[in-house]
């Protein structure tokens, strides 16, 4: 048995299709897992694969199975998990080793173990990977957060792996310690942003326009055959079209209306507001989760307070130049929310380079991307998508039809959160002069914080303390 490029350990649904991809491109892996009893199950379901799989029950064998300089990626739950195994392995590891955590990790524990690991001249790797199963397993989308020596190390690893938009892998190095998982998080906060809106759509063609699932499928098929092509779309329209083989009813009518989530979208949350941001659209969407697991208190809420809703008159088509608007508004979020980190803990990020990697492979990928590549790429004023010429364009164009979309949404009774907050930002930042003057005062007055005049400098109170 010959030394394996690379380690896996974590058989898990990510773990076993990483593996799998990585020997469809002959390359060898050894694999291990905690629960030794699912090495041999995987192994005998490989089929003509497990030629490239070198099994190992036992974490020293593991790592003695590694050609050096070692690469080990490990595909297991992030936090207390990650942090017991680092103190397993590092014993076992020698100078110029490489650790990558392949899980959805908070990046301020990636910075943390890649400042620790550094200290014993180990290279520890922030690799974000989306796609979910179907893209571990064929071509997930990579970002990727550590030294230039791991890039070098595990890039042929990557790029032979990763997702492929015409022809150009998805996969790149973003820069150093917890850069790649960042903008992983980042990553996820759009897309509880995208789903939100989706979900309100459907809402209103279900509830507003009384459309069938069948019918709002065959909407949203039609939908991505266009400028809202995304993947999010495409697989919305298959869930709506799906039946329940036990009922016979919309597999989406059987399904309780309470969403799970992970956490990674409430992190995205908590640093723009770390970073001074507010990724508003993305906040609506995960309030809007937690708010869908208090289903018993919705339940009583209606009872209560009446759950009736309004008919809105808006078309397929006003509805989905609403929508664009929104995923517009909602993209630029994210992307600010990037900028602010980036200065921040001095990454560097290229924003063109992230939309790039982001168009194949990935849960948001989408048509959009191209053009915000192709904005950043070509100079973004202030740094700002929404000052873009294209972008500013497209949201003048479409904004009219969020406006409508919200307005009878509220007038109906209809939720909205995300599509509200999208709007609400817009405004908010197409106002050079607006009423934050007036917080400015109160504070003042109530607690002598002092002021800023316009056209002068230092700090100033107002006439109330004279």
């Amino acid at each position: 048995m010959g030394k394996a490029r690379i380690g896996i350990y974590g058989l898990g649904t990510m773990g076993s299709a990483l593996a799998l991809n990585m020997a469809d491109h002959d390359i060898d892996v050894a694999v291990s897992n905690r629960e030794a009893d699912w090495i041999a199950p995987f192994i005998a379901e490989a089929g003509g694969l497990a030629a490239r799989l070198y099994p190992h029950e036992s974490l020293e064998d593991f790592v003695a199975a590694l050609a050096l300089p070692r690469t080990i990626l490990f595909m297991i739950p992030s936090g207390p998990p990650m942090d017991a195994m680092l103190a397993a392995i590092t014993p076992l590891l020698a100078p110029g080793d490489i650790v990558i955590d392949g899980g959805n990790a908070d990046f301020h524990d990636t910075r943390r173990r890649a400042a620790e690991l550094a200290g014993l001249d180990l290279h520890f790797v922030g690799l974000g990977v989306s796609g979910g199963e179907e893209g571990a397993r064929h071509g997930p989308s990579m970002m990727m957060g550590g030294s230039d020596h791991s890039w070098q190390q595990v890039r042929p690893i990557l790029t032979a792996i990763a997702a492929r938009h015409e022809g150009v892998p998805c996969v790149a190095h973003l820069g150093p310690d917890g850069a790649g998982h960042f903008v992983k998080t980042v990553h996820n906060g759009i897309e509880y942003a995208d789903m939100q809106i989706i979900a309100e759509i459907y809402g209103l063609l279900r509830n507003g326009a009384a459309l069938s699932p069948p019918e709002i499928a065959a909407i949203l098929a039609e939908w991505n055959a266009g400028p809202l092509r995304s993947f999010l779309v495409e697989i919305t329209a298959e869930v709506l079209a799906a039946t329940d083989p036990e009922t016979g009813h919309p597999v989406v009518d059987v399904i309780k209306d309470a969403a799970g989530q992970k956490g990674t979208g409430r992190w995205t949350v908590i640093e723009a507001l770390r970073l001074g941001q507010s990724a508003s659209v993305i906040e609506a969407a995960v309030g809007a989760r937690s708010w869908s697991s208090e289903k018993e208190l919705r339940q009583a809420a209606e009872a209560r307070l009446g759950g009736a809703v309004g008919a809105i008159t808006a078309t397929p088509e006003v509805l989905a130049e609403a929508f664009m608007a929104a995923r517009l508004l909602a993209y630029a979020q994210g992307f600010r929310v990037l900028a602010a980190a980036s200065v921040e803990y001095g990454w560097a990020l290229e924003p063109g380079l992230i939309a790039r990697i982001w168009r194949a492979g990935c849960i948001i990928r989408a048509d959009l991307l191209d053009d915000i590549a192709g904005a950043f790429d070509a100079g973004v004023p202030e740094g700002e998508l929404i000052l873009s010429p294209g972008y500013a364009e497209r949201l003048v164009r479409y904004l009219p039809s969020l406006r409508q979309v919200v307005a009878e949404a509220a007038h109906g009774g209809h939720p909205v959160p995300a599509l509200a907050a999208a709007l609400a930002w817009y405004d908010t930042m197409r106002h050079g002069h607006g009423t934050a003057g007036l917080i400015q005062a109160q504070r003042d007055r109530f607690g002598r914080h002092g002021f800023e005049r316009l056209g002068q400098a230092g700090r100033h109170h107002g006439p109330w303390w004279n």
